[in-house]
């Protein structure tokens, strides 16, 4: 599939905000530590990852061919994993200002735990909302995978995470999200190389004598449908030679795994440096997520190009 930018800049961007908000929602549900509401970093936490919500869901207008329309991907929430997403994401908006009013007016703390719980839960569904989209598609086997929701659930929390204690008192190596970080990385390797080797492989891509209803003959393509390239072979058909993606699978998995994971390792054995080894632990798994994605669109192909 073309791995058009506009895509991969929305669910990349968006992800971290949803991931972000995720945590924040989580935090405040369980009880934030004395003093996190007295200071205005978890507020300025929300509106950082409001924006780079907006700036995702922005860019994903970009591959609309008429943006006008995009109303219309509302009304048709029973079928669409793409108007699912969006309601989803109308409703995190929601929930992320009652946080932020009730946080700022100092409303009964009860109420503020429920919103920052909605907060979480909703973030979470819009994220596995975008991922279904993709995973939905059995004619795209690289996408119809047990781990691409999973994979996009562990690029939001792990991005999330290592935002957290930007934005709040939450220390890194006195309490729990050193090993949650640890371990979201390890889990989004584990399950980014298992998926690698999986397509390597070869998904169950039919034959073309399936595709006609013989099964167990070999069929061939006696004249091809097109004399140059048209707009299936430019968007579902897109080729990425094996030692460039086996390239590309590295540096990916170097930003978003092996660079976090020392970064990690410094800001725990010295805790002074998590006001900068942080912040570039979540720029390098956010680099890392744009370079995974590109290869995700582009070492995907659709079964109609077992015609063309």
């Amino acid at each position: 599939m073309h791995p058009a930018i506009s895509v991969i800049a929305f669910t990349t961007l968006s992800g971290a905000g949803f991931g972000l908000w995720a945590w924040l929602g989580l935090r405040i549900a369980f009880g934030g530590p004395p003093g996190m509401y007295e200071g205005i970093g978890w507020a300025i936490g929300l509106l950082a990852a409001a924006a780079l919500v907006a700036i995702g869901l922005a860019s994903s207008f970009l591959h609309l061919g008429r943006p006008a329309r995009a109303w219309r991907a509302f009304s048709q929430w029973r079928t669409s994993w793409l108007s699912r997403e969006a309601l989803l994401a109308v409703a995190c908006f929601g929930a992320m200002a009652t946080v932020f009013a009730v946080g700022r007016s100092g409303f009964h703390p009860l109420l503020l735990r429920g919103a920052g719980g909605l907060l979480a839960v909703l973030s979470l569904a819009t994220v596995c909302s975008t991922a279904m989209i993709y995973a939905s598609l059995r004619p795209i086997p690289a996408w119809s995978h047990r781990l691409v929701v999973p994979a996009y659930a562990g690029f939001a929390l792990l991005q999330g995470a290592l935002l957290l204690p930007t934005f709040t008192s939450t220390a890194l190596a006195r309490g729990g999200l050193w090993w949650t970080c640890l371990a979201l990385v390890i889990g989004l390797a584990a399950a980014k190389l298992r998926y690698w080797a999986d397509i390597d492989r070869g998904p169950d891509m039919p034959t073309r004598g399936q595709a006609i209803g013989l099964p167990h003959r070999r069929a061939t393509v006696f004249e091809h449908p097109h004399t140059e390239a048209n707009y299936i072979t430019r968007e579902m058909a897109f080729v990425v030679a094996r030692r460039h993606a086996r390239l590309l699978r590295g540096v990916a998995l170097g930003l978003f795994a092996l660079l976090p994971l020392v970064l990690l390792g410094l800001a725990a054995a010295r805790p002074a440096t998590s006001i900068w080894a942080l912040p570039l632990a979540a720029a390098c798994s956010l680099a890392g997520a744009l370079v995974e994605r590109w290869l995700f669109f582009a070492e995907a192909k659709h079964m109609v190009t077992l015609y063309y």
